[in-house]
């Protein structure tokens, strides 16, 4: 697997790569080569944020992000929760008898723990709710949002005609997705 470390609001060290790579090598075992895994780390007040993105082959796109006063710590509990994610997957795909999947399901022990369990419960819709697209800008779409206190908006964009959705992000700002072909 390849590992594209990225980091913000400080200087990376080698020491900080190095204990990434090495630490993140034990992930090598789930997945094969041509993989890549994309690692920001971030330095907000006294604590390190590690977030972890990997893009499968079939489309499927894992992350985690976790954050500590230790950078090892944090990127500890980020392989922890891909690993629970690949577990998760490695069992959807399972039941759903797919093949062709992007993680090496050879590399997964077959004894799960209950909380594992308690993760692989059936996906359940409990409602479903239909909504009028209307055309408008992202700032509008954003006023929309908070009008109705929600935290994120589908709408129509005015320039391209196109789905987008604006979403409150957990430091208090704001994201846009743009869905892609």
């Amino acid at each position: 697997m390849k590992l594209n470390i990225k980091a913000k609001n400080f200087n990376l060290t080698d020491d900080i790569t190095r204990e990434s790579e090495k630490k993140f090598d034990r992930l090598d075992k789930y997945f094969h080569e041509e993989e890549e895994l994309d690692l920001k780390f971030a330095k907000e007040g006294v604590d390190f944020e590690v977030e972890a993105t990997v893009f499968l082959d079939n489309g499927t796109i894992l992350r985690a992000e976790a954050a500590d006063q230790s950078y090892q710590n944090a990127i500890d509990r980020v392989i922890d929760a891909l690993v629970r994610q690949i577990r998760k997957h490695k069992t959807r795909l399972q039941r759903d008898r797919k093949t062709g999947e992007s993680i090496k399901f050879e590399a997964l022990d077959l004894y799960e723990s209950d909380e594992e369990k308690q993760d692989e419960e059936e996906i359940k819709i409990a409602r479903e709710k239909s909504i009028p697209v209307k055309p408008m800008s992202a700032e509008e779409a954003i006023l929309q949002m908070e009008l109705l206190n929600h935290n994120f908006f589908v709408y129509q964009d005015a320039s391209d005609m196109e789905i987008r959705v604006v979403y409150k992000r957990r430091k208090g700002d704001y994201g846009m997705i743009v869905p892609t072909k």
